[in-house]
């Protein structure tokens, strides 16, 4: 089924500029940014920034690293899991509860959150380490095969489900207090459509199989609605405009076009998280771009070939290479690597990757 097709004229090129014209708006304040985004991924590595901070850098005026972290208890969103874990906007984040996990816990695992649950509503807030002081729960193997607590396990579980929520951080760990009661959605096929829309406003152009990808994983937000997807699959390539590229379709928002001429990109260079809506969904990354990107952080050092940590280089609008950044007695050192082997030869691009390493300096707070 193929929705509202428009005319063949639409180029690769008019897809690119869409890309990043549309994600990458008018820095604007941080509560909007937000909702205009849909949903920050967060990730827990640090180099040089979380990505979160990263990827907010260049949507919201003045943004520092840990703004969000600092600002996050006065904010209308929520920790919470999408398509991965992040952070939504309130009103998103109650399409996905009442959650019903897929896995069922024990007659005792019950009984463990009956009475933490019991615990978080007496103290209000509470660190993992209150909680693992409390009840001794000892430590459990993680999922990459580590030790970890049994309480921190079992908060992250409980949150999963609805019962509490993040309050806040503390040197980066997570603070627990009571979540609300969740109204059941009415219509769960009118909620997985909404939740389309949230997607395709983060990740839009999108080739058809990572629109269909990207819906599948909504089983991690609402898991419930399994049975949903294929359909809200279906509805969205019949209803979203459409246009076939060089073989491939793809799919946007309503009211956009991407020929439009407002797309037009500026001399800008811009180093992006590794999660950036840019580059995030690597299938279509390589057919934007021409080139494979991967994240190498979890790679073994022998294995690597761009780097810990590379962040994506974005001259104009194509991603031309790479970054990696390090803070190095208080000074930004960035270190950039190119696809062609060399870097463009215009002063343009060398005074705006100047000024772009500036830029993440002053994020850092550093020389």
């Amino acid at each position: 089924m193929i929705g509202r097709a428009v005319p063949s004229a639409i180029t690769l090129d008019d897809l690119r500029r869409h890309a990043v014209a549309r994600t990458l708006f008018t820095p604007t304040t941080l509560p909007k940014a937000i909702e205009r985004l849909g949903f920050v991924q967060a990730d827990p590595i640090g180099a040089p920034a979380r990505a979160q901070d990263l990827t907010l850098r260049h949507r919201v005026r003045g943004y520092r690293a840990g703004d969000l972290e600092r600002r996050y208890p006065d904010l209308a969103i929520e920790e919470e899991v999408f398509i991965s874990y992040g952070f939504l906007p309130r009103a998103t984040q109650r399409l996905v509860h009442p959650r019903s996990p897929r896995t069922t816990w024990t007659k005792k695992r019950r009984a463990m959150a009956h009475e933490v649950l019991a615990f978080v509503k007496e103290r209000g807030s509470v660190h993992p380490r209150d909680v693992d002081a409390r009840f001794q729960h000892g430590k459990t193997r993680n999922w990459f095969g580590g030790s970890s607590s049994a309480s921190t396990q079992l908060l992250d579980a409980m949150h999963y489900r609805g019962l509490v929520r993040i309050a806040r951080r503390e040197g980066g760990v997570r603070v627990y207090a009571p979540a609300p009661a969740h109204e059941p959605v009415a219509d769960a096929a009118a909620a997985m459509d909404a939740l389309t829309d949230v997607l395709l406003a983060q990740y839009a152009p999108l080739p058809e199989p990572c629109l269909t990808a990207l819906i599948a994983r909504l089983r991690l937000a609402a898991p419930q609605w399994t049975g949903e997807r294929r359909g809200a699959a279906l509805r969205a390539k019949a209803r979203l405009p459409s246009a076939l590229v060089d073989g491939v379709r793809w799919y946007w928002p309503e009211g956009e076009s991407p020929a439009s001429r407002r797309h037009q990109p500026a001399d800008t260079v811009r180093l992006l998280a590794p999660f950036d809506p840019i580059v995030w969904d690597r299938r279509r990354f390589e057919l934007l771009w021409g080139w494979a990107y991967r994240f190498e952080a979890y790679v073994p050092a022998p294995k690597r070939v761009r780097g810990y940590y590379a962040l994506p280089l974005l001259w104009r609008d194509r991603v031309i290479g790479w970054a990696n950044a390090a803070v190095r007695d208080g000074q930004l050192v960035v270190e950039p690597g190119y696809v062609a082997g060399k870097a463009p030869r215009e002063a343009a691009f060398r005074a705006a990757l100047a000024d772009e390493t500036l830029r993440l300096a002053a994020f850092l707070g550093v020389g």
